[in-house]
C-alpha cells in the first residue's frame, strides 16, 4: 500500500514536472534580464560595472590602535573626507576593540593632521601606520583580475563543450555559471557594497561552485541509465541541492556569527552565499528545464 501511494506521489511529481518545467525557465531567466539591466543602467552612471575600494582603486589605509569610537570620529572628520570608510578590528574571541580601520582616497598627509586634532596626539609608528596605493596601480591590479576573471571563464567552457560535445548542454552549463557571476554582482551592485581584490577572488570561486553542480545535472540527464529522464533529473537534484546547501551551512556562520573577521573574508563569504543561493536557481530552473527540453528533442529518455 505504501509502495503504491509513494509511486502515484512520484507520478504526480513527474507530471506537473513535465507540465510546467517550460514555465520554470521563465523564473531565471526574467531575474537574469533584470540583472543584466540594472548592470547597464549601473555602468552608465559609474563609468564601472562595480564600486571598487581602496584596494582597487587607490587612497590611504590607516590603522589606529586602541578603542576608539569609530562613529564619533567618523561624524567629526566625514565633511573633510567623503569617502571616508571606518570599521573597526576586534578580537574574535573576546570581541574586544583593538584597532580602528579608516579608508580613504585621500593621502596620508592629507587626512593624518585631521585625525591628530580629534585624537589629541600624534599618530606615530608605534600607535598607528599609514598605507597609500597608488591610482594607476591599483587599476592595473584590477585589471589583471579581471583578465584572469575572464581567462578562467573561457577555459572553463572549453573544459565542458569538451567533456559533453554537444552544444545546447554545454552552452546550459556555461550559461548558468554566467548567471551565478551576474546575479550577485547585480544584488552587490544595487546595496552599494565597495568590492575589494578578495571578493573578486570570491567570483573566481564561484565559476567552480556552480559548475559542479551543472556538471552532474547534465551527465545524469544524459545518460540513459539509472531510471527514465525524470527519475534522473530528480535525483542529481537531491544530491547537488545537498551540496550547495552544505556549503552554504558551512559559509554563513562565518559570516553572520564571526563578527571579528577582516572585511575581506567577510565579502569573500557574503559573495559566496550570494552565489550558491544563484546556483539553486541556475542549476534546478535554468539549467535542468534546457536539459529537459533538450532531451525531450532528442528522445533520450
Amino acid at each position: 500500500m505504501n509502495n503504491q501511494t509513494e509511486e502515484k506521489k512520484s507520478l504526480t511529481k513527474s507530471e506537473l514536472y513535465d507540465k510546467h518545467y517550460k514555465t520554470i525557465l521563465t523564473i531565471p531567466v526574467i531575474i537574469m534580464v533584470l540583472s543584466l539591466a540594472y548592470l547597464a543602467y549601473f555602468y552608465s552612471q559609474n563609468g564601472d560595472i562595480m564600486l571598487k575600494d581602496i584596494s582597487l582603486s587607490g587612497g590611504s589605509t590607516i590603522t589606529i590602535q586602541g578603542d576608539i569610537d569609530s562613529n564619533a570620529i567618523e561624524s567629526a572628520i566625514k565633511s573633510q573626507f567623503p569617502d571616508l570608510s571606518i570599521r573597526k578590528l576586534t578580537d574574535i574571541g573576546t570581541g574586544k576593540s583593538l584597532a580602528l580601520i579608516l579608508e580613504t582616497s585621500a593621502q596620508p598627509d592629507e587626512i593624518k593632521p585631521a585625525l591628530e586634532k580629534y585624537l589629541g596626539y600624534k599618530l606615530t609608528d608605534e600607535n598607528s601606520s599609514f598605507e597609500f596605493t597608488g591610482p594607476s596601480l591599483s587599476e592595473s591590479f584590477y585589471k589583471q583580475l579581471l583578465i584572469a576573471l575572464l581567462i578562467s571563464f573561457i577555459l572553463m567552457s572549453i573544459v565542458v563543450f569538451f567533456s559533453f560535445k554537444t552544444f545546447i548542454p554545454s552552452l546550459a552549463v556555461i550559461f548558468a555559471a554566467f548567471s551565478d557571476i551576474v546575479m550577485p554582482l547585480a544584488l552587490i551592485d544595487f546595496l552599494g557594497i565597495k568590492i575589494s581584490a578578495a571578493g573578486i577572488s570570491a567570483f573566481l570561486m564561484l565559476i567552480g561552485y556552480s559548475v559542479d553542480t551543472d556538471i552532474l545535472l547534465t551527465s545524469r540527464a544524459l545518460r540513459k541509465k539509472g531510471g527514465n529522464l525524470n527519475q534522473r533529473i530528480f535525483g542529481a537534484f537531491k544530491t547537488g541541492s545537498f551540496m550547495t546547501l552544505t556549503a552554504l551551512i558551512a559559509v554563513l556562520p562565518a559570516f553572520f556569527i564571526i563578527s571579528g573577521l577582516p572585511d575581506s573574508f567577510r565579502q569573500i563569504f557574503f559573495i559566496l552565499a550570494l552565489g550558491l543561493f544563484a546556483d539553486l536557481i541556475n542549476t534546478w530552473l535554468t539549467n535542468a528545464s534546457i536539459i529537459k527540453w533538450y532531451c525531450v528533442k532528442r528522445r533520450i529518455e
